[in-house]
């Protein structure tokens, strides 16, 4: 675990908005501490970090850290990164986190989630806020990579990405073409973590994610999170800049 930390480079344009706090509770993990016991020692969680031992067999994960305000955490780079969200998007997470507590109280654990707790989990997982001029936008929405990786490409420089999935930020340790962002299709505030983290949750009902109001974006196109992207060719396989669907 301690070389997965110490391997992170904090300057990757995917880690905006991370660096504070993670440099520090990775430096904590370095020393010898849990990542549960790293997290702990920052400010601003609704919940307290604890040993995945403590998560009872049979008990749904969500529901636990609903009704206890506790987080099962490992010792790996998924729980690390789900920890620093918790940190730095922490009504986002709470709201979200309720809603899949809900969820399960009201249908059980069965075979299937159900479109709301799916919507969740994509998310949780995989999403990223946006916030970019009305023209990439459109450009993001149609699918039109062509526009929107080289003819809008100036226009990135106007643009603010955060990654919110902690499994593509875990995934993005070892970047490749093919890694796609589920992407919250409104315009989100920037500016701070608080303000993103306010919007987001205000925005996290049932009926808008039974909708799965996400588009994907594959994040090595954007300019500047990849240099093989400067050769506009790389943008034109069609295995990962696929058009949408008719």
């Amino acid at each position: 675990m301690e070389g997965d930390l110490a391997a992170l480079d904090w300057r990757s344009p995917w880690l905006a908005g991370w660096q504070e706090p993670g440099e520090r509770v990775a430096a904590r993990v370095a020393r010898g501490s849990s990542v549960a016991q790293a997290l702990n020692a920052e400010p601003g969680s609704p919940v307290r970090f604890v040993a995945q031992s403590r998560l009872p067999e049979g008990e749904p994960y969500e529901r636990f850290v609903f009704e206890c305000a506790a987080c099962p955490t490992r010792d790996n780079l998924h729980d690390f990164y789900n920890g620093l969200c918790w940190l730095r998007m922490p009504r986002a997470k709470r709201r979200l986190n309720a809603l899949q507590a809900q969820q399960i109280d009201r249908d059980g654990i069965g075979g299937r989630r159900g479109p709301v707790r799916d919507a969740i989990t994509v998310f949780d997982e995989n999403g990223a806020l946006l916030d970019a001029p009305p023209p990439l936008w459109d450009a993001l929405l149609a699918r039109d990579w062509q526009a929107l990786f080289i003819g809008l490409r100036p226009l990135w420089a106007q643009a603010r990405v955060r990654v919110f999935g902690h499994a593509l930020l875990e995934k993005l340790a070892r970047p490749r073409k093919d890694l796609t962002a589920h992407v919250w299709a409104e315009p989100c505030p920037l500016a701070t973590p608080e303000e993103a983290d306010a919007w987001l949750s205000l925005r996290c009902t049932p009926q808008r994610l039974a909708d799965k109001p996400f588009t994907p974006l594959p994040v090595l196109g954007i300019p500047g999170w990849w240099p093989e992207n400067q050769n506009f060719s790389w943008y034109a396989d069609s295995t990962v800049f696929r058009p949408r669907r008719r």
